[in-house]
Order: C-alpha cells, then structure tokens, then sequence
C-alpha cells in the first residue's frame, strides 16, 4: 500500500520541522547521522526541517521510531521551545508587506541572532499595524506621524507665546494705517482692496476655480484669484484674500517640511484676523465688555464680521496677552472629534499617546458635544475635570450646511465670571469615573446593532486614530446607537 501524507488541515509543516529538530538534536544525532537510519539523505532531512517538504506517514513513522518518540510527538501543534516559537513568528512576520516596504533585509535565526536579539525583532515586527501597506501607503503613514509630530510642536510654542504674534500684529497695524484704516469698527471692503494694491496685488473673482484650492496666485502678474460670489460668500472672501495676501507680506517661501507648512498656515491666518479684527481698535472694545463683566465672542464676531470661528480664535490672541485671561479654543465635528484646539489654561484634552490631539474625542458630557443636543443658540456650561473646573460657550457653526462644526472658547471657572453667560447654572463632570457604562446596555444591543455611518466628506475622517482600535463600525458612536435603540424598545 502507497505510503500517504497526514491530512493537510491537521498540522503545520513549519512546527513539525522544529519539532523534528528539537528531538534530533535531544537525540545527538546530526542530519546525516538520522539519514542513514531512516534511508533518507541529509539533504532531505533539511528540507523537512526547514518546512519546505512534507514527509509522508511512513517517513514519520521511521523517524518517530529512530529518535525514540512518537508520531504524535512530531505532529503537536505546538513549539516545542520558546526560541522556536520565536524563530516561527520571525518566518511569518517577514513574510508581509512591512519589510519589503521598509526595504528590510530578512533575518535569519541561525545560531549567531541570540534569544534576546531575536525577542527584541519579533516584537518589533507584531508592533507594526495589521495593514497591508505598500511604499506609498507607508509614505503617508509616515507623513501623518510627521504632520502630527509637527502640529504638536507648533501648539507647544502657541501655548509658550500665548498665542499672541507681536511682529505680525504690527506688519498688520502698518498695513492698515497704510490704507487710512481709521481704528474704528471693521475694515471696509475698500480698505482690504487698497491693502492687496499696496502689497502690489490685484483681486479677481473668476469662474472654474479648482475644487481643491480656495484661492490661486500668479505671482508673476501679481493676481490673486478667488472663486466668484456664488461659490464664495463676501464674509469669507475676505478671510481668503487676506489669508493668501498673508503669505506674501510675510515672506514666506516655498516649504516642503511639514512644520514650515503648518507655520505658514498659522501665520497667514494670524495675519488675517489681525487685519480683520485689528488689535487696538478689538482691545478697546474687549475692555470695555470686560470691566462690565459681558465679554461675548457673538459680540465680536458681529462687529467685526467676521465668523464665529475667527472671532474666538482672535480672542485667543489678545485674551491672555492683552485681557490676562487663560483661555482654551475647540473645533470638533458632530460626533465630538477634534479638528483643531488651543489651550493655556490647564484644561487636559484628550489625546493619544504622543500628545497629539487631532483626531481624538471628547468624551459625550463635554460642551463642544452638548451643543448639538441643545436649542440655544450658544451652549453655556461649567465643566468639573480632573483637571479642575472650566466655564465655556458652544456654538454651532455651518449649522444648516452638510459640515457642520462646533467651536467652543472656555476658560478656568474663576474667569467665567468675566464672560456673558458665565453666570449660568448648567454643571456637568466629565471625570474618568463618571463615563461608565451600564454593563446591561451593551449585553442587550453588542453583536445586534448594525448602523449605516453618515456620509462624509472625507472617508478617512471616519477611521480612529493609531491609539484606537479599529471596530467594526468605524465613525459611529455605538453608545448612542445603543441608547437610540433602547429607546426604540422601550427600555430606556
């Protein structure tokens, strides 16, 4: 009767190879040593070894019986040392897109690459994501860890500075004293004309504008172009022109690291607010509304026309440099993550391991979140966190437009008392151990619930972050979804 290989689906050639050496070696017997005992050549015996072939039932048998053991010893799934085990991981792991994609040389476990050595690789190698990633995958991996690393940097000196830019508030001061800009109210559409000529610049509002870019520069004509009036409202027109034309009085040249972008992103849109919400003429105003305890972002997005969003971040500049008050700033999307954030005042956002906060998720008690569930137009609350108690006002920008956003100004609890609305009576915690989760809850809906994500702009933006595990439903706040269903059952 023809001798048969065991069943393919019951063993793995690989662990039988080490086994098999495991017990040659037991035995004291080399390759060609056990060779002649079974009738088979050196070279062979290698080769099974090394789980390249797959020795048929009687081969297995023979070598069972010449190194004292059974079958069933060399078929055991299991490896028989710890040094095999890791020698096993280090075949597999190599054998997936990471090393070709990092260039890599494979590693052999021979008898030179020591346990520790080999420990230290195969760790190395199973910390690496569960991705399939070519080299222009890793690329922007690695280009997203460095915008990042970047980002985190740039925060780090805002926080130093207090966001505040003296050399740009005077390149803006100049510019509008250049244009006759008297220091009261807003700057007239005609002033930021004369400023983009005095720079040595024209405007022009065109039709097919790429939908990529918010404005265009020839640099040779000296033309800024910028989308036409149904594509681009007055109010953000300005900002456009402004922050564009920020780039050029600044000086800024062409970058390709990831900081220097961001920092001429920053300083443009520095430049911008300075312009729009000039520093005197916004102090002036700011302290009167602070001596009468009514300092209100609304007020000065509305005297400035400007968005909601500017108004707090030019507050952020002049609130701890010029009013001595600490202040943090948020933008986070509906499901509470953050887009952008700012802070001096000792509030603890979260974020991941690294420090990096775009991309993470307040938790659902968190004003910028609260928000969204309210009928007021501008959302109050004291927030107790382990880091102390803050105060801040929400409000909903683009809220009847497909991306809406939240942006939230807040300070410490005892500068509240400065701002309209600081007298409110609305208390939340958001500390660590006020967001369990009622176990009963998850028992019911895990495994039942099945939620269609919102469309998005961009698919990206749905998955978490590197710190956060992938699920099965990334972009859904499955709580909520377990909480809508209960509802729906009558449970809640």
């Amino acid at each position: 009767m023809p001798e048969t290989r065991p069943d393919a689906g019951s063993y793995d050639p690989v662990v039988l190879g080490h086994r098999l050496r495991h017990q040659r070696r037991t035995a004291g017997l080399t390759l060609a040593g056990l060779g002649d005992l079974i009738g088979r050549p050196a070279s062979y015996l290698s080769q099974v070894e090394n789980g390249r072939i797959e020795p048929k039932l009687g081969v297995l048998a023979r070598l069972a019986s010449a190194l004292g053991c059974t079958t069933a010893d060399l078929l055991d799934p299991t490896p028989p040392s710890r040094r095999a085990a890791l020698e096993i991981d280090l075949e597999r792991l190599q054998t997936g897109d990471w090393r070709t994609a990092l260039d890599l040389p494979e590693v052999r476990a021979g008898a030179r690459l020591d346990d520790d050595a080999l420990e230290a690789i195969v760790g190395l190698y199973a910390a690496l994501p569960g991705l399939a990633v070519t080299k222009t995958g890793l690329a922007n991996l690695q280009a997203g860890d460095r915008a990042r690393s970047a980002n985190l940097a740039l925060r780090t000196e805002m926080r130093a500075r207090d966001n505040y830019f003296a050399g740009i508030e005077e390149v803006a001061a100049e510019g509008l004293a250049a244009v006759g800009y008297a220091g009261e109210g807003p700057p007239s559409e005609k002033h930021l004309t004369d400023l983009a000529t005095h720079y040595g610049f024209t405007v022009e509002r065109v039709k097919g504008m790429p939908r990529t870019a918010r404005s265009v520069t020839d640099t040779r004509q000296r033309v800024i172009y910028i989308p036409q009036r149904d594509d681009l409202t007055v109010r953000a027109a300005r900002s456009v022109i402004l922050q564009t034309l920020g780039h050029f009085v600044l000086e800024h040249a062409e970058t390709t690291d990831f900081e220097g972008y961001l920092r001429q992103r920053i300083e443009s849109n520095y430049f911008a607010a300075a312009v729009l919400v000039p520093q005197d003429a916004a102090l002036g105003f700011l302290e009167s509304a602070k001596a009468d305890h009514d300092l209100s972002i609304e007020d000065l997005k509305e005297r400035y026309y400007v968005s909601y969003e500017m108004a707090a971040h030019r507050f952020t500049n002049l609130a701890t440099a010029k009013l001595d008050i600490p202040v943090h700033f948020l933008r986070t999307d509906p499901e509470g993550t953050i887009t952008k954030a700012y802070e001096n005042d000792g509030i603890e956002f979260p974020c991941d391991p690294d420090g990096a906060l775009e991309g993470a998720r307040l938790g659902r008690r968190w004003g910028a979140r609260q928000a969204w569930g309210g009928s007021e137009i501008l959302h109050y609350q004291f927030t107790s966190t382990e880091a102390g108690e803050f105060w801040c006002v929400s409000y909903i920008e683009n809220a009847t437009e497909r991306t809406p956003y939240a942006v939230t100004l807040g300070c410490r609890a005892g500068d509240s008392r400065w701002f309209r609305g600081g007298e409110t009576l609305r208390r939340v915690s958001v500390r660590s151990d006020d967001d369990l989760v009622d176990p009963d809850i998850l028992e019911r809906w895990d495994g039942v619930a099945w939620p269609s994500a919102a469309e998005r702009s961009f698919v990206l933006a749905a998955l978490p972050p590197a710190s956060q595990e992938f699920t099965p439903f990334p972009g859904i706040d499955l709580l909520n979804v377990y909480r809508f269903l209960d509802r729906q059952a009558g449970t809640d």
